[in-house]
């Protein structure tokens, strides 16, 4: 029996059986850890913090010596999961009462500088766990923080300035708990993670300063390095061209009302744009890095210069505005009305349809729009009467904006339409009550109107047909188009702009059959829809793919704006073409909002993973746990499960999403199944991540993710369908 113990102990499981005969005859170990464990499901009795590396006898006790008056179970186990802690001592003990040791056990490990993280296994039993700071020394607990250098590289002028650009690598050593991680800031900047080289191209003097943390919390002084990056030898003598636009709401006189935003942008052909400068109102020149915002009110000057890496500054050009408070006389919103019309039978319900008149009236600076929502969709334009024929309860919400931006408060009305009389209901080819006409995933902006047929412009369009050819589609599309222009339901601007919306969806063309539509069909006028943030970046290719390459400057996201999906089956082909024998990792985000309604967010790539979803690629089989097909931070799957193909490869990807509800297919083969019930993989759950409840959206963007340098993954044929 106390040779299986021992055998157990070893390979890390669980065993209800006494290590201490396993371990006579040997050595005595250089210390002795003690953890205790009682009736408290929730913590240990006792446990260290702290121990020196080498050989410790660990002893775990849960009796009733310790408190355990009850009989209950108890483990001590060592997390080898996490790459954050050292997972070098699989061990898992189990102690009971009743057990032939009285519930007293022991083994004898060998620790290692760094972070234990130890735990109970048995489910329920609440956050019995802790971290053990194991240090080199015997000097107790680290107190030393860390060693850092850094050392600049380039090729250097007979001054020692660099010629062109020049890299910074910081490294750290920390002979106690270990190095945690390695910070750096560009000048007087903010401190950020130091993850590879720094690459520095702007030409002037630089400051790079950085420091280190242990994993005993201890920070190194900040240390910085100098050094000057010039320009190339070079034969440029013209200096850039520059521009600048002022926006921002406008007065009739061309005032800005309270804010004005001055944006400056210039171009050189030789040798590049070094800086951007600007001065307002006579003050001395700064550096330009964001369009500048002006909310004082008066008249105002903004001169402006930009100098290439060859040293030539162009000549100051101005532009000059006024900022003044906006009208502020009419702050009344309209008066809006509404009138039920139809034929109604004995309960007061009208038969076959109503028709609803709005009205609005404003006495300051007149109405600018009319607005109602039907059944608590969106608010559309009123132009006509709106006839409502779909059998049921209805109700219909009215608001009107004036002139001066006052929008009144919604009122609403409610009624009832009866089958039997009146005009049948209309036999719309689909239905489609959308806020804007969308032709495939295109969205044109024009409003999705009732017409006259009284069916919706979406509805009459049916680009959720099995087109036979494109042409036929487009042919169909102008028909509709030429008789609502002719009914006066659209203007010959938004003729124009659904016919080119028919023209750009692709619907009828190879490809897009089964209800799938081209978000990506290998064309640039498709890529050039997507939009990047972030690091790193997408390129396409000659032969219809897109490949992306990653900087130092980190994670980034390529991501489609057009429009966001509730539903939906994504399908599309990835290749793994990491340089040499490692693998890349990527990702599919999905349901994430725009990632410019957070400016909260410094780097917006962010939006996507703190409130969507990424399903992972990744098949490197060691490294991060969560391979291709998890559900990242949430559901993780191994990969015996995803069927890994050699590197270079194609792989079929399909992402199906029906409520919370996620489904993942590789190679048409099922990998994975996650229902998003709002609890996080990691623990402890990561601090900076807004949580789930009401926060991972049923609607959303999609996006392909760059991960790190060396992370090259390429995509071709992306294709969606709504469910």
């Amino acid at each position: 029996m106390a040779l299986l113990a021992a055998l157990l102990m070893v390979l890390g499981l669980t065993t209800g059986v006494s290590t201490a005969t396993a371990a006579s005859g040997k050595a005595a170990a250089q210390q002795t850890l003690t953890w205790t464990a009682g009736d408290d499901i929730t913590t240990y009795v006792s446990a260290p913090t702290t121990a020196v590396a080498g050989k410790t006898t660990i002893v775990f006790e849960n009796s009733a010596a310790t408190g355990n008056t009850m009989g209950m179970p108890h483990t001590l186990t060592f997390d080898v999961s996490d790459p954050e802690y050292n997972n070098d001592v699989p061990l898992n003990i189990l102690a009971n009462p009743a057990d032939d040791t009285g519930g007293k056990h022991s083994v004898e490990v060998t620790l290692t500088p760094g972070r234990y993280r130890y735990h109970c296994t048995i489910p329920g039993h609440g956050q019995m766990q802790g971290i053990l700071v194991v240090t080199e020394d015997g000097g107790g607990e680290d107190t030393t923080a860390p060693e850092t250098s850094a050392k600049v590289e380039g090729e250097q002028n007979a001054d020692g300035a660099y010629l062109g650009m020049a890299t910074v690598s910081v490294s750290a050593t920390d002979a106690g708990s270990g190095v945690d991680r390695i910070e750096y800031a560009v000048g007087d900047g903010a401190f950020q993670p130091y993850t590879a080289p720094v690459m520095v191209h702007e030409v002037g003097t630089h400051t790079i300063r950085y420091r280190a943390t242990d994993k005993a919390g201890n920070t190194s002084a900040v240390k910085s390095a100098d050094f000057r990056v010039v320009a190339p030898p070079t034969d440029d003598r013209t200096p850039p061209e520059t521009s600048a636009t002022v926006s921002g709401k406008q007065g009739p006189g061309g005032e800005y009302y309270d804010t004005a935003t001055v944006t400056v942008t210039a171009s050189d052909t030789g040798s590049g744009v070094n800086t951007i400068e600007y001065a307002l109102d006579g003050g001395d020149f700064t550096k330009y890095t964001a369009p500048v915002t002006v909310n004082t009110h008066g008249s105002h000057t903004v001169r402006y210069r930009a100098t290439d890496r060859a040293g030539n500054t162009s000549e100051a050009k101005s532009v000059g505005f006024s900022v003044v408070a906006p009208p502020s006389t009419d702050t009344t919103p309209p008066e809006t009305a509404a009138k039920v019309e139809g034929t109604k039978n004995s309960d007061g319900n009208y038969l076959g349809s109503a028709k609803v008149t709005l009205t609005a009236t404003d006495v300051g600076s007149g109405v600018a729009k009319t607005e109602y929502s039907l059944d608590g969709g969106p608010y559309l334009a009123y132009s006509t009467p709106v006839v409502v024929d779909r059998f049921g309860r209805h109700t219909l919400a009215h608001r009107a904006t004036d002139k001066a931006g006052n929008t009144s408060s919604p009122r609403s009305l409610a009624f009832t339409v009866d089958e039997g009389g009146g005009v049948p209901a209309p036999a719309c080819p689909e239905w489609d009550e959308r806020l804007t006409v969308i032709v495939g995933t295109v969205d044109t902006g024009v409003p999705n109107r009732m017409t006259r047929a009284r069916c919706t412009i979406n509805e009459l369009i049916e680009d959720e047909k099995d087109w036979s050819s494109h042409a036929l589609f487009l042919k169909h599309v102008t028909s509709v188009t030429g008789k609502l222009l002719s009914d006066g339901v659209i203007d010959q601007r938004e003729n124009d702009a659904i016919n080119e919306a028919a023209d750009e969806s692709g619907i009828g063309k190879p490809g897009q059959s089964e209800g799938y539509r081209d978000l990506f069909d290998g064309t640039k006028k498709s890529f050039d829809q997507w939009q990047h943030v972030g690091g790193g970046a997408f390129g396409l290719n000659d032969d219809g793919t897109i490949t992306s390459s990653s900087t130092v400057d980190g994670m980034g996201m390529l991501w489609f704006p057009r429009r966001t999906y509730d539903d939906f089956s994504l399908k599309l082909q990835f290749r793994d073409d990491a340089p040499g024998t490692g693998n890349a990792n990527s990702g599919v985000l999905v349901r994430f909002p725009d990632v410019n309604d957070h400016p909260e967010e410094s780097r917006p790539e962010w939006v996507a993973i703190k409130y969507g979803h990424e399903v992972q690629i990744n098949d490197r089989p060691d490294g991060d746990m969560y391979k291709t097909g998890s559900i990242y931070g949430f559901d993780r799957v191994g990969l015996g499960g995803a069927g890994v193909t050699p590197k270079g490869s194609w792989n079929d990807y399909e992402i199906r999403v029906a409520g919370q509800h996620y489904t993942i297919y590789r190679n048409g083969v099922l990998i994975n199944e996650f229902e998003n019930a709002g609890g996080q993989d990691f623990s402890p759950p990561r601090s900076d991540d807004p949580g789930t409840d009401g926060r991972r959206f049923a609607s959303g963007y999609i996006g392909l993710q760059t991960h790190s340098t060396g992370d090259v993954v390429s995509f071709r044929n992306i294709r969606i369908q709504e469910l």
